[in-house]
């Protein structure tokens, strides 16, 4: 029996969420191992030494061998695992395209929908403050301007983002977009192309997909009601 990846991971990140429905959906078996972010469980010198020497989530254990960073995990275990080929096509220029978005990404969509989310929510979370209003103003410009730009490249002209399959970069694209939408922010205003595209990949990646999304709005929930409970 083959053994499992150890999977180390907190579903309050968007790159998370993104490996452990690909997980679930290829079905690759892994272990789960949860680490929470907001208790620092990552930033300690045993995580640093055992799982991630750049102590940062999602990270995975393959047989002894450890990788971090979310599109390297990806590369990997579409190399190395039994995945099926729509996730990350060997040919017809399709895996081209897809690391095109991987690359663009970082400082893209994952950059503007994370920093929303770390001026929103995140930052007051951690620190115990009422967010910034003139950072968040700022972060929803950026991300006003990154959406637009998403639907005008990468959803013209497909069902999904290359072609007509899902793939890995629908995956990290719409947890992304998820990552402000599910602290009140909304993404689809005037944006017909993202609502349908969206539709289609949330269907198409079914309960592991809400699933993953459930667990992701109970924790900021469970946070919410606890910093209120003791404001009160």
């Amino acid at each position: 029996m083959t053994q499992p990846v150890k999977f180390y991971f907190d579903l309050l990140s968007q790159p998370c969420r993104a490996l452990y429905i690909f997980l679930e959906a290829a079905k690759i078996p892994y272990e789960a191992v949860p680490i929470s972010l907001l208790k620092g469980e990552h930033l300690t010198g045993e995580f640093r030494d055992k799982v991630n020497r750049f102590k940062k989530l999602p990270a995975i254990n393959d047989h002894g061998f450890q990788l971090s960073e979310s599109v390297a995990i990806f590369r990997h275990l579409s190399r190395e695992k039994l995945v099926p080929e729509h996730w990350y096509p060997r040919k017809n220029l399709a895996r081209s395209r897809i690391d095109e978005f991987m690359e663009w990404q970082h400082l893209n969509l994952h950059y503007a929908t994370t920093d929303y989310y770390r001026q929103k929510w995140l930052l007051p979370t951690l620190t115990k403050s009422c967010p910034n209003e003139e950072l968040i103003n700022q972060s929803i410009k950026r991300l006003e301007s990154t959406l637009t730009e998403f639907e005008s490249h990468w959803l013209k002209s497909h069902d999904f983002m290359v072609g007509s399959k899902l793939t890995i970069a629908d995956l990290l694209a719409i947890c992304q977009i998820d990552q402000p939408k599910i602290i009140g922010y909304n993404p689809f205003k005037n944006r017909k192309n993202l609502i349908r595209w969206y539709e289609l990949v949330r269907e198409s990646l079914g309960p592991h997909y809400l699933d993953a999304v459930q667990e992701f709005e109970a924790k900021i929930k469970a946070h919410d009601n606890q910093k209120m409970s003791i404001q009160q």
